[in-house]
């Protein structure tokens, strides 16, 4: 088939007519399936809005070519659909999970998690997975009848779950969560709303996490060339990328630079879709699942990149964190971005007076976990313009984050 091509709908995509439900009853659509009203209401969520003012790697107002985290998650939702389209998933619920994948970010990017995660360390941590959860299924009030957007167990599952179980059979926290355990924000959740964090997720979640990694690692080069932390001759050092570039100069022989880091770009995101989809069709013919049910009950993920692709992924990936994540200039404002965090909830926490009065209205009262978690339930709401305007407001002196 065809890469461009849709292929018919797979026996193991989800089915909306299938979904088991929403954790408050509500009468269907007459006119939309139950994941493209899922998708509907992340897309008219304020924290969907939110995201047009956070951090990507480059702070809102240094420039405005930089992807932000609304300009990314957009950007992970087309390549999202582009692979569940050849596939044979359901689209719908795959862009939902791809748009709602960062709703949980606050201010500043990493630097502003890991700032939050300090501040809450006593009561739980911070992680942005977990704040997505906590989003659409509490913060979020819109609705008459329930608080959050009360989206299918498809979606919730997917938002928790699109990188991979949380715990093992026996309940046991696994990979990223082994040290510090489940998120509580999660483990809280699924005490009446089981979301089985045991199991692999759906096909549909597992494509909106690796446009996640595609999206990081073509556009993220794609600001760092445009930023100047580095040029396109540089990217060399990685072998695919040299072979990529030996393709475009061959085939453009005097394209500018500018050109040559746009058409590498696109090159990059086609290279590692194609990639994804055959190692995914390779995994699928070898298992042979009929179901969503046999996806979710298998020892592994089908949709990864191939052995060849992981190793390019992770030269890129290290490229990156050397050239662009760690630069002095990116650290420097990332140092003061964490301290505006920092400054903002010991503030908070002092004096919750100080919160917006429909904020600081129990903070008072609630006991020191509770308090601790509003107080970082509003700092991961804000965006940066916010919390610099807050900072300001606030304290005397606020970095200038340039």
């Amino acid at each position: 088939m065809s890469v461009g091509m849709a292929a018919p709908r797979a026996p193991y995509g989800c089915d909306p007519a299938l979904s088991r439900g929403r954790r408050f009853d509500e009468p269907p659509s007459l006119r939309r399936s139950a994941f493209r009203r899922d998708c509907d209401r992340v897309i008219h969520s304020t924290a969907f809005r939110r995201l047009k003012h956070k951090t990507q790697v480059f702070v809102f107002h240094e420039g405005d070519h930089y992807r932000t985290r609304l300009t990314h998650t957009l950007e992970v939702a087309q390549i999202a659909r582009a692979l569940a389209r050849q596939l044979g998933l359901d689209e719908d619920l795959t862009e939902t999970l791809a748009l709602a994948h960062d709703l949980g970010h606050p201010p500043f990017g990493h630097a502003g998690e890991r700032a939050l995660d300090e501040c809450l360390r006593g009561h739980g941590g911070f992680d942005h997975n977990a704040q997505s959860l906590r989003v659409v299924t509490l913060l979020e009030r819109r609705y008459p009848q329930f608080d959050g957007l009360n989206l299918t167990w498809e979606a919730l599952e997917g938002i928790v779950k699109h990188n991979g179980p949380l715990i093992d059979r026996d309940g046991a926290a696994i990979g990223r969560y082994r040290e510090h355990g489940v998120p509580i924000a999660i483990s809280e959740y699924v005490a009446f709303h089981d979301l089985e964090l045991w199991s692999y997720a759906s096909l549909e979640a597992q494509v909106a996490a690796i446009a996640d990694d595609i999206a990081y690692d073509a556009h993220d080069i794609d600001d760092g060339l445009r930023a100047g932390l580095f040029a396109v001759d540089d990217l060399n050092a990685i072998p695919l990328i040299a072979d990529i570039n030996a393709v475009i100069t061959a085939r453009y022989p005097r394209l500018d630079e500018a050109r040559r880091g746009a058409e590498l770009v696109r090159e990059l995101i086609s290279y590692l879709i194609e990639d994804v989809f055959c190692e995914a069709q390779r995994r699928l013919k070898i298992a042979g699942p009929q179901s969503a049910i046999d996806i979710r009950d298998h020892a592994g993920a089908f949709v990864a990149f191939s052995p060849d692709a992981v190793a390019a992924e992770a030269e890129i990936k290290r490229f990156l964190w050397q050239r662009m994540y760690r630069h002095d200039r990116v650290m420097a404002v990332m140092r003061d971005a964490e301290q505006v965090v920092r400054d903002l909830f010991a503030r908070y926490q002092a004096a919750p007076e100080d919160l917006p009065a429909d904020w600081a209205a129990d903070a008072g009262e609630s006991g020191a976990a509770a308090q601790a978690r509003r107080i970082g339930d509003f700092i991961a709401g804000m965006t940066d313009r916010y919390a610099i305007v807050e900072h300001r407001r606030l304290f005397d002196s606020t970095p200038d984050l340039r």
